[in-house]
């Protein structure tokens, strides 16, 4: 194994190839994260190809038990099989895993984690730490400023979650279907349950034959409580794909404990971290996939009362997020900007 040439970390990306891989290596780029090596893990099929990175070629090396010889931060995304089966050999290893899957959410010796939320529970670590869900950070990012001002009682989200939570093939899929479909010629679905050219879907999870909730939906629900530490706050959520390819949006209405109403939300937001308010009434301009994609904040606009509430404790507002971004990629880099310096010596 090579030595170190300084004392800043070594950094594996499990799953380099994928959507969020790409965006892992980007946005290290662009936040000036230093690393002493970064090593590039992916299936045998890529091994041997490369990847850029801060302008020089890394080859991508096959994933294995022995990849983490050395390692002192892996930032994995290739799917929960893959991180239950790797991420303790890691750890075992020495590294500290961030794991953009699902496999260790709810685990409760695992943290999830989104740093403008609950970053102290970075320390909690035993090795993992989990990235939420990319339709919570959506939702939370923007909830949690309110919730320590006027804590949430109830909240109803419905998504509008793009191509690329799905990975990299759901966005080809929708390009060529799209384009199929303005040729006038029929598209199989091989990514999609459904055709995704000018269509809209349940989110392509499974269904609950019990609640009748997909797994998108619960998984929403059960982070929402364990992130916001809150038990009790009531959550009903509809995950839908639609024909986007980059950047979920969010209609959300919430209600408070205590009166609210939208000036005192539209400060709190104006001040909260990772959050942009974009919301002018006047020309009809509020978040949009296309302004939030390649963005590091969440978009947040349409806040306005919700008129079904006369109690006025209700806000209803409109977020857009870049899922590959503040939805998993640049999450899960902010987590490794926060690890102790002991982990990263």
């Amino acid at each position: 194994m090579e030595d170190k040439v300084s004392n800043d970390p070594v950094v594996a990306i499990v799953g380099v190839t994928g959507a969020v891989g790409a965006e892992f290596i980007a946005t290290m780029d662009k936040r000036g994260f230093r690393i002493s090596k970064l090593k590039a893990l992916a299936s045998a099929r890529s091994a041997g190809k490369t990847v850029s990175f801060r302008g020089k070629d890394v080859v991508i090396e096959e994933l294995t038990e022995r990849s983490f010889e050395g390692v002192d931060i892996a930032l994995f995304s290739a799917g929960g099989s893959i991180s239950k089966k790797f991420a303790p050999i890691a750890v075992k290893s020495g590294a500290v895993v961030i794991d953009n899957s699902s496999a260790f959410r709810m685990d409760p010796n695992v943290p999830l984690v989104i740093p403008e939320i609950n970053a102290n529970r970075i320390r909690d670590h035993k090795g993992i730490i989990a990235n939420p869900n990319c339709a919570a950070i959506t939702a939370l990012v923007p909830l949690w400023p309110i919730h320590q001002k006027n804590r949430i009682k109830r909240v109803i989200i419905s998504t509008y979650q793009a191509a690329s939570g799905a990975g990299a093939a759901a966005m080809e899929e929708l390009v060529e279907s799209t384009r199929a479909n303005l040729n006038g010629q029929v598209y199989a679905p091989k990514v999609m349950p459904h055709p995704y050219a000018f269509n809209l879907f349940n989110h392509n999870t499974a269904i609950d034959p019990d609640t009748g909730y997909n797994d998108e939906e619960t998984k929403v629900i059960k982070e929402t409580r364990k992130i916001f530490e809150d038990d009790e706050i009531a959550i009903g959520v509809t995950c839908v794909r639609v024909p986007v390819l980059r950047a979920h949006c969010e209609a959300i209405t919430f209600e408070c404990e205590k009166p609210i109403d939208e000036d005192q939300v539209r400060a709190i937001m104006a001040r909260a971290s990772g959050v942009k308010v974009v919301d002018d009434r006047a020309r009809n301009y509020f978040p949009m996939p296309i302004d939030a994609s390649g963005q590091d904040d969440v978009l947040v606009g349409r806040i306005r009362k919700d008129l079904s509430d006369p109690s006025g404790h209700s806000i209803s507002m409109f977020v857009a997020a870049d899922q590959l971004l503040k939805g998993a990629a640049l999450n899960a880099v902010q987590i490794a900007e926060l690890l102790p310096q002991r982990v990263m010596a």
